[in-house]
């Protein structure tokens, strides 16, 4: 009976120390990737900023509040991709398009984008800015879509599994669909991601995202 228990505990011990060097070659890679993210991009980021400038009046880059891990809120920065008065042409949705985006909160043509912003949208390029929420330690590459305050209920009782980890650029569901999945198809992912999480997993998803966005699969 002693043997099993301290064996158990070995198992323990083991599998902790597994977690720590996983989340510490995670951020460590976070952080090197966003910082080398950066530098290679920004004449992109340029380019883009002067786009979204000529396309309509307004910031380039806003903060928008989300819910990340342990369920602790922050700015996730992007670059804009909707009219500034994008709150007053909300108001003035019909019940359908509010029905719409009540069930996904995401709704088809939807009238607040610009023209630059679906482009930006579609190849994903308006969360670039994400990369300075990675490096300050608030978002990991891959991980759960940080998500708005009102989206919580959508996780039940799996809110607190799912935000366990930090939020990701990217994730398992962006990986294997993105807007073509359902949102109770999503949460499933992030649980399912949070189960099988390592390096190796973290890497496929990186990879199999870059190609969904190249291949344009499930955008929108």
């Amino acid at each position: 009976m002693d043997y099993n228990v301290e064996s158990q505990g070995n198992i323990k011990v083991t599998e902790l120390g597994e977690k720590n060097l996983y989340n510490f070659v995670k951020r460590l890679m976070d952080f090197i990737g966003s910082f080398v993210g950066l530098i290679v991009l920004s004449p992109v980021f340029l380019l883009v900023a002067i786009l979204i400038r000529l396309d309509s009046k307004g910031p380039i880059i806003f903060g928008h509040v989300r819910v990340g891990m342990n369920g602790e809120k922050f700015k996730a920065y992007k670059f804009r991709s909707m009219v500034p008065n994008a709150k007053e042409v909300f108001d003035n949705f019909t019940k359908e398009q509010k029905d719409e985006f009540e069930k996904n909160f995401k709704l088809d043509n939807d009238p607040r984008i610009t023209k630059i912003g679906g482009f930006l949208r579609k190849t994903s390029l308006d969360e670039l800015p994400q990369l300075f929420n990675i490096i300050k330690g608030e978002m990991s590459v891959v991980g759960p879509r940080p998500i708005i305050e009102k989206e919580i209920r959508k996780y039940g009782n799996d809110f607190k599994k799912a935000f366990s980890v930090k939020s990701g650029l990217t994730g398992y569901w962006q990986a294997n669909g993105r807007s073509d999945t359902t949102y109770e198809e999503r949460v499933k992912m992030d649980l399912y991601y949070i189960d099988n999480r390592s390096l190796v997993f973290d890497i496929k998803i990186i990879l199999k995202t870059a190609m969904s966005v190249i291949k344009r699969e499930g955008a929108k």
